[in-house]
């Protein structure tokens, strides 16, 4: 191993060594110093123990043969939610399977004693030198996250062709207006399209609707001291703090029109007027509203300005309700699920293919924001979708998967098609079908295939047996109401 300079990386990192023989910790102890700022001894593993609780090790040098317990039981006992440490098996009494057993637990290394100092002192080059690395690999992943666009989870062509809007639109220096139900995301592509622009400002966003009209105009352009009772110091307001940047007006629909002249005119002139000001104030803030509102209709029945809805028109996004790209929800149910279980210090929940089905045949009429708020509860609770559904109204949403119902009615229900580009001939539905007939059709096949059991077919396509029953119910009012 090279000489290194007390101010490389190497001067930063952590060793403990854990040997019984005073001598060999001592040898080890003079020989590390001279490379890394902290090297700690121990002699025994309760010893060890007391200095891991107050300090993490980068590498730990152990002794397999320490009196009362082998470093190897002890390694292996480490929590494994806790920080990882490489680790430098020794020992003088080796043979082939305390060797793999030593591999096994995690080892970086196996050195047989008596070594000389230059062997160990290579091996603690190749551990730390493959940990720097791994920490400069964590920090470039770190910063190409951070310059990347806030990801917008999904492959459905709706979300596909999203993306590739954002994308398009981002460069521009034009007001975009992003139109969606609530929950769709709109504070989502509103960050990404800052991102993903050459802005240098920061992106601010502000809730219109929540904030008290008689606020607004001082939140938004801020005021100078003494403009109103209270104001004893003067503030900047958001398009201030916005400048070189992105501000994104959440709920554009809910400004009072007393308001909306006055953001046409900033919008305008590029230029605000602080509360109490006499004199207007340059400003480069590229504005991103949205709504879950129709703003033309709301135009047409005369609760926005027309002026003001040409301005932010200018370029313009629509956001798919989740119901319309239900594809998506798989890879979004699973970064939830991954993101709320670290943030919450839970363990993840793995979903079933029922639960799947059952959330993809849900309308949610929450959107984005429901699918969310229902991972979490889940998590916290610790059941299924289906459970929580099941306990929550006693109903679970049933849906059909291709693979379960391209077999499920009888040969003189289904009629033959060609439509898998001259693959073996297939049969559909009838095309008057609805989902509805297809969710019949499907249980009922279900239960068939089950004998009449009930219970039996209840559990395998994931429902409680009252809402099967439920369902049965529905379906012979539907038939004597039809007689």
């Amino acid at each position: 191993m090279s000489d290194l300079e007390l101010n490389t990386p190497w001067t930063a990192v952590s060793v403990l060594v854990v040997d019984d023989e005073p001598g060999m910790r001592a040898i080890l102890k003079k020989a590390l110093s001279k490379k890394f700022a902290q090297v700690d001894t121990a002699g025994s593993i309760e010893e060890a123990e007391e200095i891991r609780k107050r300090c993490h090790f980068d590498l730990l040098i152990v002794d397999i043969n320490l009196p009362g317990r082998s470093g190897i039981e002890w390694h292996e006992a480490f929590d494994p939610n806790t920080r990882r440490s490489d680790v430098i098996f020794m020992t003088g009494y080796a043979d082939l399977d305390m060797a793999i057993q030593a591999l096994r637990a995690g080892a970086s290394d196996f050195i047989l004693k008596p070594f000389n100092l230059e062997q160990m002192m290579q091996s603690v080059s190749r551990c730390i030198e493959r940990r720097l690395v791994e920490r400069q690999n964590f920090a470039l992943q770190r910063d190409v996250e951070r310059s990347y666009p806030v990801d917008i989870i999904g492959d459905a062509a709706s979300t596909q062709k999203m993306k590739k809007l954002i994308t398009q639109l981002a460069p521009s220096i034009a007001a975009v207006l992003v139109e969606g139900e609530s929950g769709t995301g709109k504070e989502l592509v509103a960050r990404a399209l800052h991102q993903l622009s050459k802005r240098t400002g920061p992106f601010v966003p502000l809730n219109c609707g929540a904030i008290a009209p008689d606020l607004l105009e001082s939140e938004l352009f801020g005021h100078v001291s003494g403009a109103f009772t209270g104001a004893k110091k003067g503030r900047d307001g958001l398009f201030r703090v916005a400048n070189n940047g992105t501000l994104f007006l959440d709920e554009i629909g809910e400004m009072p029109l007393s308001m909306q002249s006055s953001l046409l005119r900033a919008l305008e002139q590029k230029a605000i007027r602080p509360v109490g000001a006499e004199r207007e104030v340059n400003v480069d803030v590229r504005i991103v509203a949205a709504t879950n509102r129709n703003l033309k209709k709301e135009v047409e029945e005369g609760r926005f300005r027309q002026d003001l809805y040409y301005r932010l028109n200018v370029l313009t996004i629509e956001l798919p309700a989740l119901r319309e790209r239900i594809e998506d929800i798989p890879a979004l149910a699973h970064h939830f699920t991954q993101q709320l279980s670290k943030d919450l210090g839970m363990k993840p929940i793995s979903w079933a293919h029922e639960d799947i089905l059952a959330m993809q045949a849900y309308k949610w009429p929450g959107n984005i924001r429901e699918l969310r708020n229902m991972m979490e509860r889940c998590i916290l609770l610790g059941k299924s979708p289906s459970e929580y559904w099941q306990e929550l109204n006693g109903d679970v949403p049933v849906i059909s998967s291709p693979e379960k119902t391209s077999t499920i009615l009888n040969s003189d229900e289904k009629r033959p098609c060609q439509c898998h580009d001259g693959e073996q001939e297939q049969y559909c539905y009838p095309v008057d079908w609805t989902l509805k007939d297809v969710e019949k059709a499907h249980i009922m096949q279900v239960v068939d295939s089950n004998e009449g059991n009930k219970s039996a077919a209840a559990r395998q396509l994931g429902v409680a047996r009252k809402t099967l029953e439920r369902k049965y119910k529905e379906w012979a009012e539907e038939s004597a109401s039809c007689e």
